[in-house]
């Protein structure tokens, strides 16, 4: 069998120096509109949560209002400092769900998400609330500018993370096709007999106990699951290369053994290059999205 591509340092700093000068140039070239548009329509919902609580002052009695609109839900989260996440609200307020259903049944639940954001209120944005009086002109508005834009930052960072994510796995699909690879149904891989059969591949699956982005089977049976990772920063990298694709590239050989599954991803934005050696070194093919060749030529090379 052809072992997958072991870069060295210097051909991973090369490849590194383009993905991120091709980052900045993307960046720069980024229309405003997103943000622009995202604003817009967070500083409405962030007027109409402070109408709805009298600018602060009741949470009590329109809270199951609050918590059941997904808009206010978001706004509210965002309330406090630094804003709290769906995932660490429920933690949190120790609450089962934040579905409208279970609010209505669950009175408590309620009680104890509002009990956490007043604990956690953003003192500066809201002073008058922790002071006990009514808001100026002026703080109302400030408050209401400085949220919408930090939601709206948010929402535009996500959303670049998942048109970029969209656009590297459409790439890739596009590559294999171009390979005479056909695309199959997603599906749980327990074992390698579920997987795909030589020469065709699935988008998003779950491969032994955690998610593949693409599994392919290389025309040698062996699995090549591909990881897509779009990083926007340097201290980003670590955690969806490092923290993510290198551990489930482990997780991968342990559970299918080294010589039956070819662990990769395909990376752009910026990395450090010490964090693509480490994750090299744990068993993780590295190819590129401005460069894809190199990924097409092994596996074409995998074809007996």
């Amino acid at each position: 069998m052809i072992e997958p591509p072991v870069w060295t340092p210097e051909q991973l700093e090369i490849d590194r120096l383009k993905a991120s000068a091709a980052f900045t140039k993307e960046r720069l070239e980024e229309p405003l509109e997103d943000y622009l548009e995202a604003f817009d329509q967070y500083q409405g919902y962030v007027e109409e949560l402070l109408e709805t609580t009298i600018d602060l002052t009741d949470l009590d009695t329109p809270a199951l209002d609050v918590l059941s609109d997904p808009h206010l839900l978001e706004v509210f989260r965002y309330l406090a400092a630094p804003p709290i996440s769906a995932d660490d609200y429920k933690v949190l307020a120790d609450a089962k769900s934040l579905s409208k259903g279970h609010l209505q049944r669950s009175p408590a639940d309620v009680q104890r998400l509002v009990a956490v954001v007043r604990q956690v209120l953003d003192r500066r944005r809201f002073a008058w609330v922790v002071e006990g009086r009514e808001p100026t002109e002026a703080e109302r508005n400030a408050a209401v500018m400085a949220s919408a834009a930090l939601i709206a930052a948010s929402r535009t960072q996500t959303g670049r993370r998942t048109k970029g994510k969209e656009q590297q796995e459409a790439a890739v699909k596009v590559a294999l096709k171009e390979l005479g690879f056909t695309e199959v149904a997603s599906r749980t891989i327990p074992n390698i007999s579920h997987a795909p059969e030589p020469g065709e591949f699935c988008g998003e699956s779950v491969l032994g106990t955690r998610k593949g982005d693409i599994i392919v089977r290389l025309w040698d049976h062996r699995v090549m699951p591909i990881e897509c990772k779009v990083s926007n920063s340097s201290t980003n990298s670590v955690k969806r290369l490092n923290n993510d694709a290198a551990v489930k590239a482990g997780s991968w050989k342990l559970d299918f053994g080294l010589r039956q599954v070819v662990p990769s991803a395909v990376l752009s934005g910026v990395y450090k290059l010490h964090n693509l050696v480490d994750a090299q070194d744990r068993g993780l093919t590295i190819f590129w999205a401005h460069d894809l060749k190199p990924l097409t030529d092994w596996i074409a090379s995998t074809k007996p």
